[in-house]
């Protein structure tokens, strides 16, 4: 059965998305299109997803700062301790141009 006629996405896509991790209808909307153009699926496609397992619903439940729990992620820890070493590094000529 189709969700979203603008775009001709099924039932089955969405839950498709769904379980490849998408978790809000602008997850799915991201990842089809679903949802974009006149908005009349978007009912649908959270009564879909449901309340089920999300791994971002599950870091609210836990009421984890969104910068800790955004570190638990790779690339986000990696991009933050790029940052920390150019401050660093900055810092150091600063002070030595100071000096």
């Amino acid at each position: 059965m189709y969700v979203c006629s603008c775009f001709g996405i099924t039932e089955a896509q969405v839950k498709k998305h769904a379980d490849a991790g998408a978790c809000t209808p602008r997850q799915i909307a991201s990842a089809c299109k679903a949802g974009t153009d006149c908005g009349g699926c978007v009912r649908r496609i959270q009564a879909l997803l449901g309340r089920g397992d999300c791994p971002r619903r599950e870091l609210l439940d836990q009421r984890q700062e969104p910068a800790t729990a955004s570190l638990a992620h790779p690339v986000a820890a990696t991009v933050a301790a790029s940052a920390a070493a150019a401050i660093g590094a900055i810092r150091d000529v600063t002070l030595s141009d100071a000096a």
